[in-house]
């Protein structure tokens, strides 16, 4: 499989250094989406604040990933559903330590969830 990383050059505004617009997927054979995610313990209880939840989150992703042998390096798309706009740097640098800098197409949306406790949520599509 090849991942190629789609960068406009004309027509659109430009990329962060964080994300591009597109990902190329070529000779893959299975893709995963992942449900939204949240910062919760395996006991169900959320993280304490954002950093905690950020981190279980990714935690929560890896093993979600590692059932269908993934990584995170098979992530080619995410969305980030953020309950305020002020988590919006936290989650782009955990996100950026999670992939390791590699760049995705990504969203960033901010929402109200279920519950109050839950600051974050994101749902990842991976390719293998």
């Amino acid at each position: 499989m090849r991942m190629e990383p789609v960068w406009p050059t004309t027509g659109v505004y430009p990329a962060t250094a964080d994300y591009v617009h597109a990902m190329e997927v070529r000779g893959a054979e299975r893709l995963v989406f992942v449900s939204g995610t949240m910062g919760l313990r395996p006991n169900g209880v959320p993280g304490a604040d954002l950093a905690e939840q950020l981190d279980l989150i990714w935690s929560n992703i890896r093993g979600i990933l590692a059932a269908a042998d993934m990584t995170p390096d098979n992530i080619v798309r995410l969305t980030s559903y953020l309950t305020d706009a002020s988590f919006a740097e936290a989650n782009a640098a955990a996100r950026v330590a999670a992939l390791g800098g590699r760049v995705v197409p990504t969203t960033a949306i901010v929402v109200q969830t279920l519950l109050t406790d839950w600051l974050v949520e994101i749902e990842v599509t991976a390719a293998a």
